[in-house]
């Protein structure tokens, strides 16, 4: 189906002409006519197949068609991320297909001074793009009001949840207007998120594009079983040997990511890493470089297995497997978008096998595994358990009461393993972790 019968304003059209694209995907084709009518929806869809454009659009289409002449600018659509990643390119996609309506977007999470977001919404906006800590900071604040919103979007509502945003959400929530459209678009589907629907859609129309938590056949999967002890042998060999130019690699914590870097940067390959302890310009200058071709192997935890939109990346490595299986399929959706090919290879060892056995049972298939020859795992090595959950070490106490970044799959604690609830920490620990989760 054509965009052009999808019933979109010219200026849309116009916008989604310059970027290339005259036929919509599925999810597109099923998710605008209803937004367009005013419904609730609740769309699921693969990574990569378009969602953000298929809120996008018809949402700055309603936003048109309601607004009132010569209004000082006020937030009239909220969509809520859960990373600073995904919240930038949502806002890019806004500001690529709203350039012919006057509209004005801003984005907010944390990391960076909250004094020029202040300083945006002050001047008037009517879109707001935010991570659900960041926003609540505002809120707390009173830097911004959320009287006039008539569209609530939640992109990746599943990730949000992971990362324990409920409680956020629901609190942004009771600031808006009851009287509103609400969409809520995910790549998989909770009892949690189908719970958390129910408690604030109405009557929704109800979006399937594949089955659930299943990979993009676009996406070529392989396994090579190798020892631990060479896994970063074998991943700069394979860069080497097949000139890889582009090759995104994911490890389970923020310690081995830069670990990595550090190796391959000794094998004579340029590498940078991003996860949750990096600052938000650092982040963003090793995506940029990644994306530029400056930088060839980026290196990431699994706060960048969503929101990252890198045209054409080739490769995607699971340098370590995930401790829960539906990251697997975020992380490995990096690749093979919008239709194009991709392969994503999954370094495994002894260890892993039962993570391994986890994924494949979520995917019911079995995924290729290929032996390259000088690199057969050794059968004497015994497996290592591999501790379960978003917290598979214990945190070393720090200096400073540090907190650490819930957007890396973290835990709530200070440094020496006090809970942010002990009574003797109440005064400090709520805007810490607030901003800690902005992340």
């Amino acid at each position: 189906m054509l965009f052009s019968e999808l019933g979109l304003s010219a200026e849309l059209l116009r916008a989604v002409r310059d970027q290339g694209y005259l036929e919509a995907t599925p999810i597109q084709q099923k998710a605008i006519p209803p937004v367009l009518q005013g419904r609730d929806i609740m769309a699921g869809a693969q990574t990569g197949t378009g969602k953000t454009a298929g809120f996008t659009l018809p949402l700055l289409q309603r936003l048109e068609e309601s607004r009132a002449n010569n209004s000082r600018p006020q937030v009239r659509a909220l969509i809520l991320v859960p990373t600073r990643e995904l919240a930038a390119q949502v806002a890019e996609s806004v500001k690529t297909y709203g350039r012919y309506l006057p509209f004005r977007s801003t984005v907010i999470y944390g990391g960076v001074s909250i004094n020029t977001q202040i300083s945006q919404l002050r001047k008037g906006v009517d879109i707001v793009i935010a991570t659900p800590g960041r926003l609540l900071d505002h809120i707390q604040r009173g830097t911004i009001r959320l009287d006039a919103t008539q569209m609530l979007v939640l992109d990746e509502a599943d990730r949000m949840l992971d990362m324990g945003f409920i409680v956020d959400i629901r609190k942004i929530i009771n600031r808006l207007p009851r009287q509103r459209q609400n969409l809520l678009f995910s790549a998989t589907f909770s009892k949690e998120i189908r719970q958390l629907s129910g408690e604030f859609l109405n009557e929704p129309e109800q979006i399937q594009i594949a089955a659930r938590n299943t990979a993009a056949e676009s996406v070529k999967q392989v396994v090579h079983k190798v020892d631990k002890a060479r896994k970063r042998e074998l991943l700069s060999y394979m860069i080497g040997s097949g000139n890889w130019r582009q090759v995104l690699v994911f490890t389970r914590t923020k310690h081995m990511a830069n670990r990595l870097c550090t190796q391959l940067e000794r094998d004579g390959l340029c590498a940078t890493a991003i996860h949750g302890n990096k600052t938000q310009g650092a982040r963003t200058r090793a995506l940029e470089e990644f994306k530029n071709g400056k930088v060839r192997v980026l290196v990431a935890t699994d706060i960048a297995a969503r929101g990252l939109d890198i045209e054409q990346l080739p490769h995607v490595v699971n340098y370590e497997l995930p401790n829960v299986p539906e990251d697997y399929i975020h992380r490995i959706g990096r690749t093979g978008r919008a239709g194009l090919e991709g392969e994503a290879l999954s370094l495994v060892c002894v260890d892993e096998l039962k993570l391994l056995q986890g994924i494949e049972r979520l995917l019911k298939k079995t995924i290729e595994e290929i032996a390259i020859p000088g690199y057969e795992p050794d059968p004497s090595i015994k497996a290592v358990p591999i501790r379960q959950g978003k917290n598979p070490r214990p945190q070393k106490a720090r200096r400073h009461g540090a907190i650490r970044s819930a957007g890396s799959g973290s835990g709530r604690r200070h440094a020496g393993g006090r809970r942010t609830g002990n009574p003797r920490h109440k005064q400090t620990s709520g805007r810490k972790q607030r901003f800690a989760r902005a992340s």
